[in-house]
């Protein structure tokens, strides 16, 4: 009985003494972390989706501190976010503007298939199969929804094989894109009305054979548009943003209707832009 307790005393007093130790420790090899850290930290939508290119929130937060970062770079928080960690930091955030996903490709029941895919239901994984995947066209969305699992918001889901985005909700952090084997989810604009939901760099004799809705690249669009804002760059029709004036003109005459306008109700601004272009 003597010696059960000569133990248990033993190691009460060990354990004591490595806890004084530690906690000594814990004091002097203390690493002092700027208050203003957490603060930002608190003010962070706490999604860590990593849109701002760091690992999550606290990495984030961590970055802005030691001046490694931008303020205005977390999607999900938005300008609101900005603007509370401006106040933090006592630097102007700058502007920020809103930006969605979107998914250049119409594919899905237009594109033709190789084969049926019957292996797991994971994009990148159908894209490492023979061919690049099921679908004939070496740049279509494959549809497996690895983008929807990847996305924090609920903001991008899969109907007949094709990947969709609610503008809506999504907050342009690009956790799809980067979830995408195919890379058809880029960055736009969230005031960008007019989209070319397409990847394809093929020509269009070759894109005809497996596709009934990608650009041909035939350049009505191009010619089309009075500020030159569209342009077919490898045989894909390319929107800068920058000089769209979203008149709508290349969407209307777009041979494919591939040139979407989301914008209703314009007809009679497409035929005055019409009537000014000629």
């Amino acid at each position: 009985m003597n010696n059960i307790l000569y133990a248990v005393l033993v190691l009460g007093i060990l354990g004591a003494v490595f806890g004084f130790v530690l906690a000594y420790a814990s004091k002097v090899f203390a690493v002092e972390v700027d208050p203003r850290q957490e603060e930002i930290l608190g003010v962070l939508p706490g999604a860590n989706c990593g849109g701002c290119g760091f690992p999550g929130c606290s990495g984030y937060a961590a970055a802005i501190v030691e001046g490694k970062a931008p303020l205005n770079r977390c999607a999900a928080g938005g300008a609101e976010c900005a603007k509370k960690i401006s106040a933090i930091m006592g630097v102007d955030a700058g502007e920020i503007e809103k930006s969605v996903a979107l998914v250049r490709c119409s594919g899905g029941p237009n594109v033709t298939k190789k084969y049926e895919y019957l292996g797991i239901k994971d994009c990148l994984s159908a894209s490492r199969m023979p061919g690049g995947g099921p679908n004939e066209c070496p740049y279509a969305c494959i549809g497996l929804g690895s983008c929807v699992a990847a996305c924090p918001f609920g903001a991008i889901s899969v109907t007949d094989g094709l990947a969709h985005v609610d503008r809506e909700k999504c907050v342009g952090c690009m956790a799809c894109a980067a979830a995408c084997p195919k890379n058809v989810i880029v960055k736009v604009p969230y005031s960008a009305d007019i989209t070319v939901a397409c990847s394809s760099k093929e020509k269009g004799a070759v894109l005809r054979k497996y596709c009934d809705i990608g650009c041909l690249g035939c350049k009505i669009c191009e010619k089309a548009c009075p500020s030159g804002a569209i342009h077919v760059v490898d045989n894909l029709a390319v929107i800068d943003y920058s000089k769209c004036t979203s008149c709508g003109l290349c969407a209307q005459k777009c041979p494919r209707k591939l040139i979407r306008d989301s914008k209703l109700n314009r007809e009679n601004d497409i035929d005055e832009n019409a009537a000014q272009a000629e």
